[in-house]
C-alpha cells in the first residue's frame, strides 16, 4: 500500500471515531449547534428593533438587522465548533488514546486530520443549522451563485484556521477545563468586530482593535458577498489572517504533538 492510501485509509478511520463521538455525547454537540441559533434569535428578536433602527438612516429595523447580524452569527457557530474540537483533542490527551495510538501501526499524522475533518463536517452542519433558521425568519440574500461559492469558500478558510488552532490548544492543555476555557476569547471576538454592530459606534481605542482584530474583515467580506455591500480590501485581509492563523495553528499543533505523550491509557 502507498503511503498517500496509507494516510487516507487511517485519515478515514479517525474521521469515522470522531463523528461516533458526536453521537455518543449528544449534549455537546446540540449546545455547540443550538447556542448560535439561540443567539440569532435573541437579538433579531428582542435587541433587533432597537439595533436595526441604528444602522442608518435607510434602515428598516429588525428586517436590516437580521441581515446584518447573519454574519457574525456564522463566525460564532464556526467559533463554537473550534471550542469543542479543542475539548475532543484535550479528553484523548487526558485519557492517554493519543499515547496508545502511538503504539500503533498507523499514520501519525492521521489522528490530528480525524480530529480536524470532523470539525470541519460539523462546522458545516451547524452553519446549515443556522442558516435555514435565518432564512425561515427572514433573512435573503443577494448573493450570485458565484458569490455563494465563494462565502463556502471564506467560511471553509476560518473553519479550517480556527480548528487548527483549537486542536493545539486541546494538545497544550492540561485538563479539559482548561481546553475549554482557553478559545473562550474566539466566541467573544465577534462581539468586539463588526458581527454585531458597526465599528463606527465604538469608542476609539476599541474601534481601532475591532478594525484590526481577524474577525472583523472576514465578516465583513461574508456580508458584502451575501448583502453586496462594499468589501474593499477586507477580502485580502480575511485572507491573510486565515493563512497565518492556519499557518501558525499548524506548527504550535506539530510541536505539541511531537512532545512526550505521557502515560498510556490502560
Amino acid at each position: 500500500m502507498s503511503t498517500l492510501a496509507y494516510a487516507v485509509r487511517d485519515s478515514r478511520t479517525m474521521l469515522r471515531r470522531n463523528l461516533r463521538h458526536m453521537w455518543r455525547y449528544p449534549s455537546l454537540t446540540l449546545m455547540v449547534a443550538g447556542l448560535p441559533v439561540v443567539f440569532l434569535l435573541l437579538f433579531v428578536y428582542v435587541f433587533g428593533g432597537t439595533l436595526g433602527a441604528g444602522l442608518g438612516p435607510a434602515s428598516g429595523g429588525r428586517a436590516d438587522y437580521l441581515a446584518y447580524v447573519t454574519p457574525g452569527i456564522l463566525l460564532m457557530a464556526v467559533a463554537g465548533v473550534a471550542q469543542g474540537t479543542a475539548i475532543s483533542v484535550a479528553m484523548d490527551m487526558t485519557e492517554g488514546i493519543i499515547a496508545r495510538f502511538r503504539t500503533m501501526a498507523i499514520f501519525r499524522p492521521s489522528i490530528l486530520t480525524g480530529h480536524v475533518l470532523s470539525a470541519m463536517t460539523q462546522t458545516a452542519a451547524s452553519l446549515a443549522l443556522v442558516l435555514a433558521v435565518a432564512l425561515l425568519i427572514g433573512f435573503r440574500a443577494t448573493a450570485t451563485p458565484v458569490e455563494w461559492v465563494a462565502v463556502v469558500g471564506v467560511l471553509a478558510m476560518i473553519t479550517f484556521a480556527l480548528t487548527w488552532l483549537c486542536v493545539a490548544c486541546g494538545l497544550v492543555s492540561k485538563s479539559v477545563e482548561a481546553a475549554s476555557n482557553l478559545p473562550m476569547p474566539l466566541l467573544l471576538l465577534p462581539f468586539l468586530g463588526s458581527g454585531f454592530v458597526p465599528t463606527d459606534s465604538m469608542p476609539t481605542a476599541l474601534r481601532w482593535f475591532a478594525d484590526y482584530q481577524p474577525f472583523t474583515p472576514v465578516t465583513e467580506t461574508l456580508r458584502g458577498l451575501l448583502l453586496g455591500t462594499a468589501i474593499g480590501g477586507s477580502a485580502v485581509l480575511a485572507v491573510a489572517w486565515c493563512v497565518a492563523i492556519t499557518l501558525g495553528s499548524y506548527l504550535w499543533a506539530r510541536a505539541a504533538f511531537n512532545r512526550d505523550p505521557g502515560p498510556v491509557a490502560a
